[in-house]
């Protein structure tokens, strides 16, 4: 390893960093050979790790992601974080060292030093780091970078836009995907306002009124479905679910309506806060006439809990992932939320659940757990899952680091979920001046009474402003069911707003990931019939792609090619051809026997077709895979040569067992053609519906 980094010249740029440290430098062979380097700036909470591949690898060229959900971590993309969202691996390969922040705070908990202040986690943290690692590179490969991007997803999409627009020459471009929040002038220090957390409260009722419901509702918009979703469902129910896609959430994801994940940890992480500060609602909802807890009890009466328990025992993550007892689908969930805690916190004797005789049959997700007795006495918690008698749970600030952490079997606990059934109804009476919310309203008037629309943990940053120096690739999802696509349209608007068409046009570019979700389908449950795979794709080949398109725009001024799309009744909107649609994705339709749906005899074989098409200067199709049984594993493998923008293949296939199927093309693109290649391989996919009987 080279000579030891030199930091005495360094001065930090902001004022409020104390002097920059470093407590580790080694080299690690994983994720991939790197020179790592550890340390932080003293008399605050930022922390960061650079990842330094070998010279031979790098292009000068820095990337910073920026860690989902409120972040509070300096190594998640040197583990479970870069599985998910691409890391060093992937970093190597676009010729790059990378960078990560803790973006100022350890876990939930904000510094002390820097108390409530959205601008420190919001960007600043972020930026001071970036300058610092340029400092430390210089050393390492002999200069400074001479390009530095920015980006991330989720949370990484709420703040790398904020990196771009405060960090003035540190980054020349930056790649948001995923993210969401409300918009305001350049250099404002408010804390964000997003619609996000409101909606949620939506999607958790729908899913709390329908119970046995949702899998109709989800069988109609699946493909060869009905396309009505309200068959059968009552007034309260379908009035809940046209109240739910009114306020944007993506048509033809119904199933994670059932599946609540980043939503659910959103309302561990903001529970106490909302009701701190919205204290007037949480208490009107029960007892004041214009709110459904108060005029119609029946609606949540027979989902209460409130009710006085005895710990049993206390399940830690090491539990969780190795015990056979928890193996059955009840926890499916639950597993792979404790491996991604167990790696970002290195500690898998972390107690995430505790198991609970009693708790009746009321709602559990979201129900609020609260230590009356024992070591931890006094601490809140929510449930952020739930199987059998265990409730896995999540909070705010110590609470999010030491979960149940000295809580013993026999200790008492309150379990509580009236807080969180108020929050059901709460986009009711928090409606933004968003387009969304109109039909909460009458002539402008609200229907409902109305408090102030919440405002985010200042983890979150500020809100948006769309004033940047460089280029920004904004990455959103047609099927995001945490952000939802009509989140996906604020940046553009602001950037607009802010620099005018003509500087939007050279400086902003949307782009739209058909057919994917908020994690990738390997992180995501599946109904017993139908993997997900088989309807959702991975979208870290397309996000590779576009960070290297970003690339070739920022250095030789080549503008990346956006999807055209309409915005219509809260829902994206892509053309049918390729053409048409532009982007860097394939476009396919699936047909057996020449229809959308069939059905069949057991034993009768049919044909299948996939049309597929590349968008222009997007590259050529590489592979075409068929998935026929629901596994998601695409066992059949159609030859391509790696030359064609265009295809129609067919291929026949024999059912034998009775069952509704889905045939499955999964069409795979490369901007060089190249059928050998690992990674960029950008998919889609479509299905027809196969009832066998």
């Amino acid at each position: 390893m080279s000579a030891p980094i030199n930091l005495e010249d360094y001065k930090p740029t902001d004022p409020y960093f104390g002097k920059a440290y470093i407590d580790r430098d080694e080299w690690r062979e994983a994720p991939f050979p790197n020179r790592n380097i550890h340390g932080g700036f003293a008399g605050t909470d930022t922390r960061f790790t650079f990842y330094f591949p070998a010279q031979e690898h790098y292009k000068n060229r820095m990337f910073q992601p920026i860690e989902g959900a409120h972040a509070g971590h300096e190594e998640a993309f040197g583990g479970a974080m870069g599985l998910m969202l691409g890391g060093l691996p992937m970093i190597a390969r676009l010729g790059g060292f990378m960078v990560e922040s803790n973006a100022g705070h350890i876990g939930d908990t904000i510094d002390e030093k820097a108390g409530p202040d959205p601008t420190l986690y919001g960007h600043r943290a972020s930026v001071e780091t970036a300058r610092l690692s340029k400092f430390v590179a210089a050393q390492v490969y002999g200069a400074a970078p001479k390009y530095s991007y920015v980006w991330g997803g989720s949370g990484g999409g709420r703040r790398s836009p904020l990196c771009l627009e405060y960090g003035a020459g540190v980054y020349d471009g930056a790649l948001p995907f995923m993210g969401g929040g409300n918009v305001e002038e350049h250099g404002t220090t408010s804390r964000v306002r997003s619609d996000g957390p409101v909606a949620f409260g939506s999607m958790f009722n729908v899913q709390r009124v329908l119970r046995d419901k949702m899998e109709s509702v989800v069988d109609a918009m699946q493909p060869g479905g009905s396309g009505n979703p309200f068959a059968g469902l009552n007034t309260h129910q379908a009035e809940e679910l046209a109240n739910l896609y009114r306020l944007g959430y993506p048509r033809g994801d119904e199933y994670m309506i059932s599946q609540p994940m980043g939503q659910a940890w959103l309302w561990c992480s903001i529970a106490d806060l909302l009701q701190e500060e919205d204290a007037d609602y949480f208490d009107a909802f029960w007892t004041k006439p214009g709110y459904a807890g108060h005029d119609q009890p029946w609606l949540v009466n027979d989902d209460l809990i409130n009710i006085k328990l005895k710990v049993k025992r206390v399940i830690t993550a090491k539990e969780m992932l190795t015990n056979p007892a928890y193996s059955g689908p009840e926890y499916a969930r639950a597993r792979p939320m404790a491996a991604a805690m167990s790696s970002m916190s290195g500690r898998e004797s972390l107690p995430l659940a505790v198991e609970l005789e009693g708790v009746g049959s009321g709602y559990r997700l979201g129900t609020g757990v609260r230590i009356l007795s024992g070591k931890a006495a006094g601490r809140q918690l929510y449930c952020l899952n739930h199987g059998g008698n265990l409730l896995f749970c999540d909070g705010r600030d110590d609470a999010n680091i030491l979960r149940f952490t000295d809580v013993e079997p026999g200790d008492e606990v309150h379990v509580d979920n009236r807080a969180f059934l108020a929050y059901c109804y709460y986009y009711r009476h928090h409606a933004s001046a968003d387009a969304a919310f109109d039909f909460t309203r009458l002539d402008g008037q609200p229907i409902y009474p109305q408090h102030g629309v919440p405002l985010a943990s200042p983890l979150m940053g500020v809100p948006y402003s769309g004033q940047y120096e460089g280029k920004l690739m904004w990455v959103h999802h047609t099927h995001d069911a945490s952000l939802w696509p009509s989140q996906g349209l604020i940046y553009e608007r602001a950037v607009k707003q802010a620099q005018g068409e003509a500087k939007a046009a050279e400086k902003f570019c949307l782009r739209w990931v058909d057919n994917a979700e908020h994690l990738s389908p390997a992180f995501l449950p599946s109904p017993p019939n139908r993997s997900t795979a088989t309807w959702l794709v991975d979208y870290m080949p397309y996000i590779e792609q576009s960070l290297a398109d970003l690339c070739t725009w920022v250095e030789h001024g080549i503008k990346p090619v956006q999807t055209n799309y309409q915005f219509i009744d809260g829902k994206v909107i892509l053309p049918a051809t390729a053409k048409e649609r532009l982007g860097i994705q394939p476009v396919l339709t699936v047909r057996a026997n020449g229809e959308a749906r069939i059905e069949v005899p057991v034993g009768k074989s049919i044909t299948v077709e996939v049309h597929a098409e590349v968008p222009p200067n997007a590259g050529t199709i590489v592979g075409v895979l068929w998935d026929f049984d629901g596994t998601g594993k695409f066992p059949v493998v159609q030859e391509v040569d790696g030359k064609q923008t265009e295809i129609t293949l067919t291929t026949t296939h024999t059912y034998d067992k009775p069952g509704t199927y889905f045939a499955t093309a999964q069409v795979l693109s490369h901007r060089d053609g190249d059928v050998k290649a690992t990674s960029r391989r950008v998919p889609n996919l479509a299905s027809a519906r196969v009832v066998v009987k």
